[in-house]
């Protein structure tokens, strides 16, 4: 947990001013994080260097994982803005928030989204809404992807599944003690986590972006697209167990 301390009294100290310098922080933050955990990411495919990524979502594994990989702005509910430490971390370092329900927030989401990519930074948010134990990959709304595309931005999915080694309790599994989903609470889950052994996060991106049958008018039909073309990568070996 110093790690995180130290690395939220650094981003509070320095507060970068632009986009690009709020997701090299988080990116190396990330990547140092992975690093002294002993978590091992395996990725398939390359992320993309402009544009929006979507995914299936598992928990905030996925998010750090992601960072790690590439400099990126992440799009989160706006719940998460008032998270302690995590909520002025992940405000600090650009994300744009989403309060679903709300007049104006697809505008607002839109622009956010829009000053990334004009930033030259990949864009990552999770369709489906929510998190879940990994065991299928959730319907996907249409509500930020369709502002992903009236942004005119290519959509490139990619797919996380977990897993870990030897070593770890009998009582102990990926669906609770590494995936962060339904009623759990936050700091006993991260506690559990950062005791577990042989983490490690398998990622596959496509190879190239979504072709979508219709445009943003059609959101409900690029909805289905997107999670077919991330349940497409689930079935290419990475998790061909994942029902759909």
């Amino acid at each position: 947990m110093g790690m995180f301390a130290a690395a939220g009294t650094e981003l509070a100290v320095k507060r970068p001013k632009t986009r690009e310098a709020r997701a090299d922080w988080l990116h190396r933050f990330a990547a140092r994080a992975v690093r002294r955990m002993g978590i091992e990411i395996d990725v398939a495919g390359a992320f993309p260097e402009r544009g929006a990524v979507i995914s299936n979502h598992l928990g905030y594994l996925d998010i750090v994982t992601f960072a790690a990989l590439h400099p990126c702005v992440f799009v989160a509910k706006a719940e998460m803005e008032s998270w302690p430490v995590v909520g002025l971390m992940t405000t600090m370092s650009g994300t744009v928030y989403v309060a679903r329900g709300h007049g104006g927030s697809a505008v607002r989401a839109r622009k956010g989204m829009q000053s990334a990519l004009n930033a030259g930074l990949p864009v990552v948010f999770f369709p489906e809404g929510t998190t879940s134990d990994g065991s299928s990959v959730l319907k996907f709304h249409s509500g930020l992807l369709a502002q992903a595309m009236a942004c005119g931005a290519p959509v490139t999915a990619a797919y996380v599944k977990y897993s870990l080694g030897a070593g770890n309790g009998a009582d102990v599994s990926v669906a609770r003690d590494m995936c962060y989903w339904g009623r759990a609470k936050m700091v006993p889950h991260v506690f559990r986590f950062l005791g577990l052994r042989g983490v490690r996060v398998d990622v596959r991106f496509a190879e190239q972006p979504i072709e979508f049958s219709g445009d943003m008018l059609h959101r409900k039909l690029a909805a289905v697209e997107a999670r077919a073309a991330v349940l497409e990568l689930a079935e290419q070996g990475v998790g061909a167990e994942v029902r759909g």
